[in-house]
């Protein structure tokens, strides 16, 4: 910013801090006079040639500063101190007039608006946050239920799911994976007690880490060329009589002995084969 000595006419560059200590007001390092830089304050200088600055009225109204960046909060208003009334104390009326004379008060109880608006908003919330906690639920038991046989293949979830329903006293649906039934051993003689029968005996054991069904069981007898002389499907209520032992199914690792009784098909029979389903 510039500014002029208004007797010897000479022009300063000054700055803002050096206008505040006397409120505008300047030393000429020239003359030694003193005036007021406010007077011929300007921001640039005008084209040469020139000999005097623009003057600047210094008596009018102070001008709005309109444009704020900052502005401090309000301070906080101090809580109301609460009127302590004795027994006996008059209480003034609408009239201004001493009114209810000797009343007690001190057992009235008076909830704040916003006490009771907040009460009121917290119950909402919370029934809120309950209903949506069971509307998730609800979901992921649905969406459990759907990938059942999947959670309980699981390698990893499957033996926690187990292990939940062994604490809780449930049972897991049983998953049927006829792929993971390895047959050990099996053996074929005469029926001890029916003439033209036989008796087929099978060693099985359960791969899967999870329990499951008991298959279907279907067993090919066939002559030495490979023709097919007799087929039978054998469910598990054929062959397995315990109704307990059907409904827990064929525990994981666990090998269990199946026994078969077919009709002897005559003295071509001289292979069979096993399959489940």
């Amino acid at each position: 910013m510039y500014t002029q000595c208004p007797e010897c006419l000479t022009v300063y560059k000054v700055e803002a801090e050096l206008l505040v200590p006397a409120c505008g007001c300047l030393r000429c390092s020239h003359c030694g006079s003193i005036f007021n830089a406010l007077g011929t304050l300007a921001a640039q200088l005008p084209p040469e040639p020139f000999t005097r600055l623009a003057d600047h009225a210094l008596d009018r109204d102070p001008p709005v500063a309109d444009v704020a960046v900052f502005r401090p909060r309000p301070p906080a208003a101090e809580p109301e101190q609460p009127v302590t009334m004795e027994p006996g104390d008059a209480v003034a009326g609408p009239d201004g007039d001493a009114s209810a004379v000797g009343e007690d008060f001190s057992t009235l109880t008076f909830t704040p608006k916003f006490a009771r608006t907040k009460r009121a908003r917290s119950w909402r919330t919370a029934a809120w946050v309950s209903v949506c906690l069971l509307l998730v639920l609800g979901l992921g038991a649905q969406l459990a239920w759907a990938k059942r046989d999947s959670l309980i293949t699981d390698p990893t979830v499957g033996p926690l799911l187990a292990s939940g329903c062994n604490v809780l006293g449930c049972r897991l649906p049983l998953v049927a994976a006829p792929t993971q039934l390895r047959l050990l051993a099996r053996d074929v003689e005469q029926h001890p007690s029916v003439p033209d029968g036989l008796l087929i005996t099978a060693s099985v054991h359960n791969d899967a880490g999870f329990a499951q069904p008991y298959p279907v069981v279907t067993i090919v007898l066939s002559d030495a060329n490979g023709q097919r002389l007799a087929m039978r499907r054998f469910q598990p209520e054929d062959y397995m009589g315990d109704v307990g032992s059907r409904l827990r199914g064929l525990p994981a690792g666990a090998t269990t002995a199946m026994v078969f009784e077919v009709q002897d098909p005559g003295q071509h029979a001289v292979a069979f084969a096993f399959s489940f389903e």
